[in-house]
């Protein structure tokens, strides 16, 4: 992997175009994420999470504000595709070529040789446990493993930047955990700076080093929370109190914002 890399977001805004005027998703967006670190941005569904996902990968752009990337021998410049691998929420893999050719997809779109985009491939496969199952078809794969495939096709493509779109959502609630297990295991390996979207409070802190709250549609940061459990961390940093407090302030922030999801309202203790 190449070095991590920073990024600066700065008054960022974004409006679509639609029948009856504009509508508003993102406004005024400023935010840091340090190089090498794992951040999460939490928010409700439809908040706009994936919007600022593409703007920040450089496949959209913002209809004011900038976004910048930088690292030790990067000075800050604009997105720019091949510096940055983006995760969807849906693996999307292709169901004509084999785990190992997904995977290398993105290395190729690059330019680069395929049997140097095989052996780099190879290599993380053997990382991430998926060795053997290199040239199966992703049809006889499970839905975690596909996720693992969908997740070394980005991190091979990454320069430095992974993006994940609630990449876990889909699954069971027991593939979900050790998914979330795994990734805080390879994530260091990885030596790359990762920013997560999603709405659940508990993966933001079980992953992240910092949380950033977002308000409903139009997102603005409402809240900021550092994550200071140690690492290295497994599932089990769940059971502690430190995690059960900062568990407890995202909920109020997103409460404070109107962001708590209904489901969570309901669930809360009557006091």
């Amino acid at each position: 992997m190449s070095e991590a890399l920073g990024v600066r977001v700065a008054g960022l805004s974004k409006r679509f175009r639609q029948a009856g005027g504009a509508l508003p998703v993102l406004d005024g967006l400023t935010f840091d994420v340090a190089p090498g670190r794992f951040v999460s941005l939490l928010g409700p569904s439809g908040a706009g999470k994936s919007t600022l996902l593409g703007i920040l990968a450089g496949l959209d752009a913002p209809s004011a504000g900038t976004v910048m990337l930088y690292g030790a021998t990067l000075p800050p410049a604009p997105p720019r595709l091949g510096q940055v691998g983006l995760m969807p929420q849906r693996d999307l893999l292709l169901p004509w070529r084999s785990a190992l050719g997904n995977a290398t997809s993105g290395l190729e779109v690059r330019g680069v040789p395929v049997a140097q985009a095989r052996a780099a491939a190879l290599a993380l496969f053997q990382a991430f446990g998926l060795r053997e199952f290199a040239h199966s078809a992703p049809a006889a794969l499970s839905g975690g493993m596909r996720q693992r495939v969908a997740f070394a096709r980005s991190a091979l493509a990454a320069r430095g930047l992974l993006l994940l779109d609630e990449p876990f959502g889909a699954l069971d609630a027991l593939t979900r955990a050790a998914l979330q297990e795994w990734l805080l295991g390879v994530w260091e390996q990885l030596a790359t700076t990762v920013i997560l979207v999603t709405h659940d409070v508990d993966e933001a802190v079980l992953l992240s080093d910092r949380v950033y709250v977002l308000s409903p549609r139009p997102a603005r940061i409402a809240h900021e929370t550092a994550i200071p459990l140690p690492r290295p961390r497994t599932l089990d940093s769940a059971a502690t109190p430190e995690f059960a407090r900062l568990r407890a302030e995202l909920l109020a922030a997103l409460r404070a914002a109107g962001s708590l999801p209904a489901t969570q309202r309901r669930t809360e203790p009557v006091r």
